[in-house]
């Protein structure tokens, strides 16, 4: 029993000692800004993000994601590793760029859910009023097809003289 904890004390003393030599990188020479970071990941995200027939349409015009946000942002993908080592290291830094991303992705989606929203309250109103203008037309053909085929009333005979309307 006690040789387990004196092992577990050693490899814990050893994985401490192992960390502590670990060196912060250093500050890159072109370090991307906080903000520019979080816009560079937002759309990273976004474009990961892609699947069915848009992955697809991305992929028959032979555009790769990283590239594309890379070119957007005028940075290179050095640039970017280097900045985003530095930034994971210091990972108050790297929780305050993702805290921002995460809230950026959430007023998206809000946004994009109160359109959806909107466009299918907007849809349900159109089929309602089509389908009242059916209903009307078809109204209008039904009256109209039944009084071409009423049949005149016959006229009995001691009610010669005197039309009776059709009911």
């Amino acid at each position: 029993m006690s040789f387990k904890r004196i092992i577990l004390y050693l490899g814990i003393v050893l994985f401490v000692a192992a960390c502590y030599k670990y060196k912060a990188p250093k500050k890159p020479k072109h370090l991307i800004s906080k903000d520019k970071m979080v816009n560079i990941l937002l759309d990273l995200k976004l474009l990961s993000s892609t699947t069915g027939k848009n992955k697809r349409i991305l992929d028959e015009k032979g555009i790769d994601a990283e590239a594309y946000v890379f070119t957007k942002y005028n940075i290179d993908s050095l640039q970017f590793a280097l900045s985003n080592e530095y930034y994971t290291f210091h990972i108050e830094d790297y929780d305050e760029i993702y805290k921002k991303v995460e809230d950026s992705l959430n007023t998206l989606k809000k946004t994009y859910e109160a359109l959806l929203k909107e466009e299918t309250e907007r849809e349900l109103k159109e089929k309602k009023a089509k389908d009242s203008i059916e209903r009307t037309k078809k109204k209008l053909k039904d009256s109209a097809t039944n009084a071409t085929r009423k049949k005149p009333v016959e006229k009995k005979k001691e009610d010669e003289g005197v039309l009776i309307d059709p009911v």
